[in-house]
């Protein structure tokens, strides 16, 4: 291991743009490697950031002797296999949210995550934000009593299932956009969750022909008694000012946190729209891409560098799966059902 990380991106997508441009500006860290189906997207990408390999099979990476860490940005769906792939070839891990789609899949990173000797992330990036962590403190100092419930809504435009990604109907708003607020609530509450009972809507996007969900709302119980709801849709017209309207609150027994993201600080006016400008998570300040998911990025680096465990690993990312699996069984069921306990 030198004193930098030598990284290597796989999924040269929306997110995995964002990762080969923070990691390329990264004092300790160094992109050396990008994957992707098209070989023309990586070399256009490897060109703009000076990278050397260059591959459209994800073996080839891990045997690539310069790569000391994987980002796995795939889509939703497809985090399981190369997760795996790069824990057995002996590779840190930085892998997108939801840890998976399959909580037999989640279960069996967590095993080998115990196993494998390298640090495995998930970028649960939203803990990064200074108000949420600020919210975090002030539960755990017992500022606002206990943690009765909570409520958390991440509604994005439809401009996200059908126009921003390729690949929705192959997961849900609450699998895309829901499993930052199961994270939050679980890790404010301080609890972990025992079961959930969801109801859900289609039809707009169905009849636009993708096969998924237009809205789920959730209800998740935790040990503690304490419990949240969680709205997750992509049915906003793309009249809306912002392209996700995201918004947590958690109610103690002494006082409450109030999290409104919708406008973060700034709400923007010119001949052609109204907006409210995103800046909290990523924000281009001084030629360089600053902010929430910046630094959850650059703690990887540091976990993976200094051979400690992440702020947010494998069983943090199991125990949203979790949820998740309890969630897609009650939409079909109807009833409430249990969260299973990790192994």
């Amino acid at each position: 291991m030198t004193d930098r990380l030598r990284i290597g991106v796989l999924g040269p997508g929306m997110m995995g743009q964002q990762y080969i441009r923070i990691y390329a500006a990264h004092p300790r860290a160094r992109v050396v490697a990008l994957c992707g189906r098209t070989r023309t997207r990586v070399d256009e990408l490897a060109d703009r950031y000076g990278v050397a390999g260059r591959y459209t099979e994800f073996g080839e990476l891990l045997a690539d002797p310069s790569v000391d860490a994987v980002v796995v940005a795939t889509p939703d769906d497809a985090h399981a296999a190369p997760v795996r792939a790069a824990l057995e070839a002996g590779k840190h891990v930085l892998c997108e949210k939801p840890f998976t789609t399959s909580l037999a899949e989640a279960d069996e990173l967590l095993a080998l995550s115990r196993t494998a000797g390298v640090a495995l992330q998930v970028a649960f990036n939203h803990r990064w934000l200074a108000s949420y962590h600020h919210g975090f403190r002030a539960i755990r100092d017992g500022a606002i009593g206990l943690p009765v419930a909570g409520y958390a809504r991440k509604n994005d435009t439809i401009h996200v299932p059908t126009e921003m990604l390729k690949w929705a109907s192959r997961t849900s708003p609450i699998h895309f956009l829901g499993a930052h607020d199961i994270d939050l609530m679980r890790w404010f509450f301080g609890s972990e969750p025992v079961t959930a009972y969801a109801r859900g809507a289609r039809g707009v996007l169905a009849a636009r022909g993708i096969d998924t969900w237009d809205l789920v709302q959730a209800q998740v119980s935790f040990e503690s008694g304490a419990f949240a709801t969680i709205e997750s849709a992509w049915i906003y017209p793309n009249t809306f000012p912002s392209i996700v309207d995201s918004f947590v609150e958690v109610v103690g027994s002494e006082g409450h946190l109030h999290f409104d993201r919708k406008r973060e600080s700034i709400e923007m006016s010119t001949p052609s729209a109204f907006t409210f400008p995103k800046t909290f998570l990523t924000s281009e300040v001084f030629g360089e891409l600053r902010g929430a998911f910046v630094e959850c990025l650059s703690d990887f680096v540091k976990a993976a560098l200094a051979g400690t465990p992440p702020h947010v690993g494998a069983f943090d990312g199991r125990q949203v799966t979790a949820v998740l699996d309890a969630i897609d069984r009650s939409l079909s069921s109807g009833r409430v059902e249990a969260v299973v306990k990790a192994p």
